[in-house]
């Protein structure tokens, strides 16, 4: 039987109910949508504003640190400190390829006296170069002692290769100490076991990468080193007064835009990995660059593996300043260090 005429017969989905509920949800996912793109766009945009900000390097000297070498080289923040005890001849310029073959790397080559010496190559930190006295002054000590000295620019600092521009935190400059690492071994004729490496700050974070990937390196000496890279990179964030969340986005830009993979390597890693080869770690309790707790976790991790590792956590301490406030103590325990750890 046909409807009345006054009650038109209804469509099945068109009740006018429905359709206004099916807009407004349609409405309210392309929303959300909108604003999750929004978002994500944003993130990624602050995240590789701040990559930028934090990776980026000088690719030259310090103008502070620009006349200092060897022979004479003085602490810009603490003109009062004497160095001459630990000057050093006129040094040898050489340079050799990276592990990383488009890559050359400028250094100073200072020869022990005894051409039987153990050597020791010394890696500064991020935006520094050879030429920083917090790696002239190890070294003046080292070679003061008897030992053989090699002080490198790592890719994209002083004098060696302008890659990029940027700090990949060690991961990709462990293999330009590697690099110094296999001159000595094959241009000087040292054996590896007579090698030690030393590090100061990010340099010190480069180091210990290295040692974790070449199972020959003899001995390392690291100073102020940070520990897990995802950590340390969430604690630079928040020293420099940006979100920790960052962090992930930051480590993801650097991988696409650069090729920097931050989370390949970690000195908390390597330092699992030295497999009882010595360790020398020393950091200053008043850090604030790289917190002495970043020492602890490393010392921790190889005791944790029964390897050897001895420490020196200098009380009151700032950044890479226990060489400064105690010369003598800083001196002793390296050169001691590598003496046994190097065979003489």
């Amino acid at each position: 039987m046909s409807p009345p005429p006054d009650r038109p017969a209804s469509v099945p989905g068109n009740h006018p109910s429905q359709v206004g509920g099916h807009g407004t949800g349609r409405r309210l996912l392309w929303t959300a949508a909108f604003v999750l793109v929004v978002a994500a766009a944003l993130y990624v945009a602050a995240a590789a504003v701040v990559w930028n900000r934090l990776t980026v390097v000088r690719g030259d000297c310090p103008p502070d640190v620009a006349d200092n070498d060897p022979t004479r080289f003085s602490f810009g923040g603490r003109p009062t400190f004497d160095t001459s005890p630990w000057l050093m001849p006129a040094p040898e310029e050489v340079r050799f390829p990276s592990r990383d073959a488009s890559i050359e790397i400028a250094g100073w080559w200072l020869p022990a006296e005894d051409p039987e010496a153990p050597a020791v190559v010394v890696v500064h930190g991020h935006n520094a170069c050879r030429r920083d006295p917090s790696v002239l002054l190890p070294a003046g000590m080292l070679h003061r002692d008897g030992f053989t000295v090699l002080l490198i620019d790592l890719r994209d600092h002083g004098d060696s290769t302008l890659e990029d521009s940027r700090y990949a935190g060690g991961a990709d400059e462990y293999r330009d100490v590697l690099g110094a690492w296999d001159w000595l071994r094959l241009a000087q004729g040292i054996p590896a076991e007579r090698i030690g490496l030393l590090g100061t700050s990010l340099g010190a974070a480069t180091v210990l990468i290295a040692a974790g990937q070449e199972h020959r390196v003899a001995a390392t000496w690291e100073d102020s080193s940070y520990a897990d890279i995802g950590v340390a990179i969430r604690a630079e964030l928040e020293r420099n007064g940006y979100p920790a969340i960052l962090e992930p986005g930051g480590v993801a830009v650097a991988r696409l835009v650069s090729g920097d993979d931050f989370g390949s390597r970690s000195p908390l890693d390597a330092a699992r990995r030295l497999d009882g080869r010595p360790l020398f770690v020393t950091h200053g309790t008043a850090d604030e660059r790289l917190s002495v707790t970043y020492a602890r976790e490393l010392i921790a991790a190889v005791e944790a593996d029964g390897g050897r590792v001895e420490s020196w956590l200098v009380e009151g301490a700032g950044h890479v300043e226990a060489m400064v406030l105690d010369p003598e103590g800083y001196r002793s325990r390296m050169t001691a260090f590598f003496r046994h750890g190097l065979g003489g």
